[in-house]
């Protein structure tokens, strides 16, 4: 069975990855040279860092070019590759391709470059810049197979939890070396400072917490950010201090969706689903 490619590898694409890869399918995920996702004890994007990563019991490893990883990857052993441009197809050449980069914007991805090509989130047209489209959107769609047209536009608000939506999202406050205090799971109260970011002109930007609750994300200490950039998450749930580490059900509900793509392709009856979806949409 040939790998699946899958485009980006955060917390969103590692559930993907985990489901296909549990599933039965060899998955090689494609990666930039410095992720920055913020839920990285649930994202595979470590990889690029450490070398290796687990989640959820999955053990996902570092190729150094397309041939090692298709020497390495198997069945429940998934493996990232550096290759943000994904010039590597021409030698993985899969039949089954997931744009999971999250970037709401298509990054280069086509409809060509495998037999199915399946995206998640919006800044795609299903049937045009690829086969399908899986909604993001938290809310009654979300996971639903769209296989004409487009995803819910971003509206740049994240989901509420506990009756807060935006707020739980921390930006960097300016451009620098974010050197972190804190660890994700790390209970915190609102404006306690998650670290520092020096500027090039020396100066020390105090990043803040927006409110109580759990560190459910925050970006490794070292990194390089730019003002706006988004560097820290917060759940206002306790409860959820064990879940930092486990892929989230928004994550597990996107996976279903494509892992029911991957084996309606592989047995022959993807027209069907196709059908079926065009039937779902218009009503």
């Amino acid at each position: 069975m040939k790998p699946v490619v899958v485009r980006g590898a955060g917390d969103l694409a590692t559930g993907t990855i985990i489901a296909l890869s549990r599933a039965g399918w060899p998955v090689i995920a494609l990666e930039c040279a410095t992720p920055s996702a913020i839920r990285r004890e649930a994202a595979f994007c470590e990889v690029v860092y450490k070398g290796e990563k687990t989640v959820e019991g999955v053990l996902c490893r570092r190729a150094a070019t397309a041939e090692e990883a298709m020497r390495m990857a198997d069945a429940g052993n998934p493996v990232i590759l550096v290759d943000e441009s994904a010039s590597s197809l021409r030698d993985l050449a899969p039949d089954i391709l997931v744009d999971a980069i999250l970037a709401k914007r298509n990054c280069g991805t086509r409809r060509d470059m495998a037999p199915l090509t399946i995206a998640l989130g919006p800044g795609f047209t299903a049937g045009e810049d690829v086969d399908f489209v899986i909604e993001t959107m938290r809310g009654h769609r979300l996971g639903r197979i769209i296989s004409s047209g487009t995803a819910i536009p971003n509206t740049g608000i994240p989901g509420i939890i506990a009756g807060y939506g935006a707020e739980r999202v921390i930006h960097a406050p300016g451009g620098g070396i974010f050197t972190a205090s804190h660890k994700i799971g790390d209970i915190v109260k609102k404006g306690e400072p998650l670290g520092l970011i020096e500027t090039a002109d020396g100066e020390s930007l105090p990043v803040p917490a927006s409110l109580d609750g759990v560190l459910r994300g925050l970006l490794p200490d070292g990194f390089r950010v730019y003002e706006g950039l988004k560097m820290a998450d917060i759940d206002p749930r306790i409860s959820e201090r064990e879940n930092c580490l486990t892929v989230s059900d928004k994550a597990r509900c996107i996976a279903g969706s494509v892992l029911l793509l991957a084996a309606a392709f592989e047995h022959g009856c993807i027209e069907q689903v196709r059908r079926e979806a065009d039937e779902t949409d218009r009503h």
